[in-house]
């Protein structure tokens, strides 16, 4: 996502806007593993510093995935900004990704 300086001195939707995810992940498995180096390359990359992504692994906290009602998994979740988005994958199909979580059409 290529975008122009911001010369208004006014903030960015994204800079004004700090996103806030939740990855749901089983232990260490392969779709887990790729799922959150994925997520993270893609929020260093197009968040820099404007997220926070938390990294919950069902096995370890299972009453956060039943409280979420996580189904299937890897799942992320965007909580913030609004509305709240949730989808399922490895995180690999970045055009997707950036997609759900609002940053391109």
């Amino acid at each position: 996502m290529n975008e122009l300086p911001n010369t208004s001195g006014a903030k960015t939707a994204i800079e004004s806007e700090r996103f806030v995810l939740r990855l749901f992940v089983t232990g260490a498995s392969s779709n887990s593993v790729r799922a959150i180096s994925n997520i993270k390359e893609i929020c260093e990359k197009y968040l820099t510093d404007n997220y926070s992504l938390e990294i919950i692994d069902v096995y370890q906290q299972k009453d956060i995935a039943e409280k979420e009602q996580i189904i299937a998994l890897p799942l992320l979740i965007k909580n913030f900004p609004l509305p709240e988005r949730r989808f399922m994958g490895d995180m690999s199909d970045t055009d997707r990704v950036l997609k759900e979580l609002g940053l391109s059409s």
